[in-house]
């Protein structure tokens, strides 16, 4: 029997395997630090004390984490529906603006917890705004989502591009860029959450949204889990022949899934935009859109999952950045280099090991593994 028909115990899947994949990437990027003349373990230990020695390191690497939440979120919903967006960087670019023009509506009027959930509703409508076209000719006319949603990438960076140069500059400043946002358009930090652990937060970004992250975490496994709609979109992933004979409908079942993508994707926007900057900027995502598909992939598309990974995507971004400066030998396009190995290995070759993982299992568990 082929080891691809075997399923495994959900903790060795979301468990074991991902745990030796990452083992595999660092052991390979360690070879690599090794290769260039530096001790990769001196390398682990400057990364791993870059992004959690210190409560502003922590502040950061939490910062980082919260954008890839949200884009690891978008990515995952659309992929239990079948679907593979590759827009959320887009439509993470799109939706600051719809915070950001909540954020220039109300901030002189009002407090930040009365600003912070229209600006929420805000951002997700925009970025699930975004999100339709491609939703609508995949639904409809057949265009592969895929392909659509990378042109709305370039379609949302020339728009904002536009946007900030013309309409929204702030006159007299070559910056482009919208007014910084006053206190009722900014979204707090989190220094009591840091101070909790006997730390100080300093200039760290990190702010509320990553608790509206992790809100949205557990909003979408009640989404796909708890849920006759989730239910649905999972049938329209495994087997869209088999929904349309249940059922299901097609077209409105890819078009919400897309939606809610795209919502999702559109919320990251309030952790730099109004946590971060406190003002809408050119290029604020900074590829975070991107990383959510690395981020959904290595979390297995499941809320827990897409956590746990979003911190590895935060500390190697953060670590990254001060073992650059501590090993100048290790360039920050070394950096993306054991991203990108991470990625691989956990993403892209995630099944690499299950055969083995299978054998193991097969013969510790029995016959009774081998006729599952």
């Amino acid at each position: 029997m082929s080891t691809a028909s075997v399923s495994l115990p959900n903790w060795i899947t979301y468990g074991i395997l991902p745990v030796l994949n990452l083992l595999l990437a660092f052991f390979v990027s360690g070879l690599v630090v090794w290769s260039i003349g530096e001790n990769p373990f001196e390398a682990l230990r400057l990364l791993i004390e870059g992004a959690l020695g210190r409560g502003e390191a922590i502040g950061f690497t939490l910062f980082y984490t919260t954008s890839f939440i949200f884009t690891g979120l978008s990515v995952a919903v659309a992929f239990h529906a079948g679907l593979f967006n590759i827009g959320s960087e887009g439509q993470a670019y799109i939706g600051g603006l719809g915070a950001a023009l909540v954020a220039l509506a109300l901030d002189r009027y009002v407090p930040w917890y009365v600003t912070m959930p229209f600006a929420v509703i805000g951002a997700a409508l925009f970025g699930a705004a975004w999100a339709f076209i491609p939703a609508w000719l995949q639904a409809k006319r057949g265009s592969h989502v895929v392909i659509t949603t990378i042109m709305f990438n370039f379609i949302a960076a020339g728009l904002m591009v536009y946007l900030l140069s013309n309409v929204f500059i702030v006159q007299g400043k070559m910056a482009s860029e919208t007014r910084t946002f006053l206190a009722g358009g900014q979204l707090p930090k989190l220094d009591w959450l840091i101070a909790t652990f006997g730390a100080k937060l300093g200039p760290a970004p990190l702010n509320v949204s990553f608790l509206i992250a992790l809100l949205m975490c557990l909003l979408v496994w009640l989404l796909i889990w708890r849920s006759k709609l989730g239910y649905e979109m999972r049938t329209l992933g495994i087997s869209p022949s088999a929904a349309v004979y249940a059922g299901i409908p097609y077209a409105r079942t890819v078009i919400i899934a897309m939606l809610l993508s795209g919502a999702l994707a559109g919320m990251m926007a309030l952790n730099p935009v109004m946590g971060a900057s406190a003002r809408l900027q050119v290029e604020f995502v900074a590829g975070a859109g991107f990383v959510g598909i690395a981020v959904s992939l290595m979390g297995r598309s499941h809320p827990l999952g897409i956590i746990f990974s979003a911190l590895l995507f935060g500390i190697l971004y953060q670590g990254g950045g001060d073992l650059s400066f501590e090993m100048p030998n290790i360039t920050r396009e070394m950096i993306v280099v054991i991203q990108g190995l991470v990625i691989l290995f956990a993403g892209a070759l995630e099944h690499m090991l299950r055969p083995a993982m299978v054998r193991i299992y097969q013969r510790f568990a029995g016959p009774q593994s081998k006729g599952n």
